[in-house]
């Protein structure tokens, strides 16, 4: 650590800065609980971690080995970091939330920021190479498999459906017309309405559908009924 010079570390920190915010535009763009800045910062602050762990190995081994015990001070260099990615935790259970439609948001967003954290521990140990393949991994990831999921989720037999409607009577007439398009019902989870003029009882199918009918024509077949207010694909 002695000679890690002032342009060494504003380059660590710089490049932790980089990688992270490169990370954290997407997740800004799609209004993510956790956006530009907090990856930076997660990213800069394992870097900075992992510095400060280096600088202490080296301290104790050099300016401050004559006031220490002899063979008294064993110390790690990663032991700083390994807290990092514990406590990386707390910060990232933050971004997962429950709706009130059951789903369940965030797990992406909390999974990056502890890449993030880890990727930004191999930046201020110096190992670029590890980093750079790590923060191209992670964009691909988030970026592109994320277009990937919607294509196979789109065609994938099993569908979670949200349904609003006016009355839980009304429940009988959709679970009708789901049955007169030959899609199986696995479970249902229904609602009653809160008293407020702007709610309305709600329920969530777990649907299969057959081979040759499209999430599509489902989701039309019920809209077509008059007293379903709202209709979503979870």
């Amino acid at each position: 650590m002695r000679t890690l010079t002032i342009w060494d570390l504003l380059i660590r920190v710089g490049v932790a800065m980089l990688c992270g915010g490169v990370i954290g535009i997407d997740r800004g763009r799609k209004r993510r609980p956790a956006g530009f800045r907090t990856y930076m910062l997660v990213c800069v602050g394992a870097a900075m971690t992992m510095i400060l762990g280096a600088y202490l190995v080296s301290m104790m081994s050099t300016v401050w080995a004559e006031a220490l015990p002899a063979g008294q001070i064993n110390t790690d260099i990663s032991r700083i970091g390994a807290q990092v990615i514990n406590g990386i935790g707390f910060l990232g259970a933050g971004t997962i939330i429950v709706t009130g439609k059951q789903q369940v948001k965030g797990m992406t967003t909390a999974a990056g920021l502890w890449a993030s954290a880890c990727m930004g521990l191999s930046i201020g140990a110096g190992f670029y190479m590890a980093a750079f393949i790590c923060c191209i991994l992670i964009i691909i990831t988030i970026v592109f498999f994320s277009r990937m999921e919607r294509f196979i989720l789109s065609r994938s037999r099993n569908i979670n459906l949200f349904v609003e409607f006016e009355n839980t009577d009304d429940l009988s007439a959709i679970v009708s017309t789901i049955n007169e398009n030959q899609v199986r019902i696995f479970d249902v989870e229904v609602t009653k309405a809160k008293y407020s003029d702007n709610h309305y009882p709600h329920a969530i199918f777990s649907l299969q559908l057959p081979k040759k009918t499209s999430h599509t024509v489902v989701m039309t077949a019920l809209a077509k009924i008059e007293t379903v207010r709202s209709l979503e694909e979870l």
